[in-house]
């Protein structure tokens, strides 16, 4: 009989780290999580065998001892947003940069070959065109987008001196089960609490703008597929590859949900970019990944998971 696979998901008991723990449980891997629960929520684990272990990357001895005997880490333990980072610098640093180099060094020392990345396009900065592959210029304008970039660096750093082979996987906007609301949040859970609080919508500047929305599930698979293919150290957009303007992604949600509130306009907000999508044919090509999740799909399961979850 086969040996299973062993994976490492740091922040495994998140938003987006429970989805890739489930994906990988259904592809009978064996699981260790390793999570501070700063963010994350142990029920979001629940009927989950996994090994978990209640710490923080920033925790040298910690994450070196998560780090034994396993063959993927899938890292995505992280201070996320910019607001946060804005308010919190050092802490966003600490975590985002000083914690992947616990994490590379855990590999290092229990020879672990491969790494999955959960980065950001915040890394890209102001954008230059609409629709971006991973060579647009990467001028990362707060700290938030520094530091991921500064892990993505440490990572292939890593990977040209060591035997570690480092995917990076830069996510667009990621929405789905799990994610809970929070001010600092994705547009799609504060539109969605707006409108089971029964509360206006505030849209900023004239809703024109657009996204690339993608699904968490889409994403996990994603993770799979950057752990099983055979490709060497690189960095990779991560959307779905398709955009939609924020006007009518608040008008969807209230057709789905059924339920009509208020929207209301706001001034823009400084540094909010105008039209932004992921150009996917790197990730199409290198690893057979297509997005499968549809956004009426995608926010009728979201909507349904919200309501019963997180409006009690």
């Amino acid at each position: 009989m086969e040996n299973k696979m062993k994976a490492l998901v740091t922040g495994g008991a998140g938003f987006i780290g429970s989805n890739v723990v489930k994906y990988l449980l259904n592809k009978k891997w064996e699981v260790r999580v390793i999570d501070n629960l700063s963010t994350g929520y142990k029920c979001n684990l629940d009927e989950m065998n996994v090994d978990f272990i209640e710490g923080d990357i920033c925790n040298a001895e910690i994450t070196m001892e998560a780090c034994k005997a396993i063959d993927v880490v899938f890292h995505l333990a992280a201070s996320v947003g910019r607001q946060k980072s804005l308010e919190n610098p050092i802490r966003d640093s600490n975590i985002n940069l000083l914690g992947t180099v616990n994490v590379l060094e855990g590999m290092r020392k229990h020879a672990v070959k491969r790494i999955v990345y959960s980065s950001s396009a915040a890394i890209f900065g102001e954008l230059i065109t609409p629709s971006i592959d991973e060579s647009h210029p990467q001028n990362a304008d707060s700290p938030y987008g520094v530091s991921k970039l500064a892990a993505e660096k440490m990572i292939l750093a890593y990977s040209g001196i060591y035997d570690i082979t480092g995917i990076c996987l830069r996510y667009f906007n990621i929405y789905g089960v799990n994610q809970r609301y929070d001010t600092y949040g994705n547009v799609i859970p504060i539109f969605t609490n707006c409108i089971y609080s029964h509360k206006p919508m505030t849209i900023y500047g004239d809703g024109e703008q657009t996204r690339d929305f993608i699904n968490v599930k889409d994403i996990a698979r994603a993770n799979y597929l950057a752990a099983i293919t055979n490709k060497g150290t690189d960095v990779y957009n991560l959307g779905s590859g398709s955009s939609i303007t924020i006007n009518k992604l608040a008008n969807m949600m209230q057709a789905i949900s059924k339920i009509n509130v208020e929207i209301k306009y706001a001034p823009i907000r400084p540094a909010d970019v105008k039209h932004c999508k992921a150009q996917i044919n790197k990730i199409r090509n290198g690893f057979g990944f297509e997005p499968l999740v549809g956004l009426d799909e995608g926010l009728s399961e979201y909507t349904d998971w919200f309501e019963k979850n997180c409006m009690k």
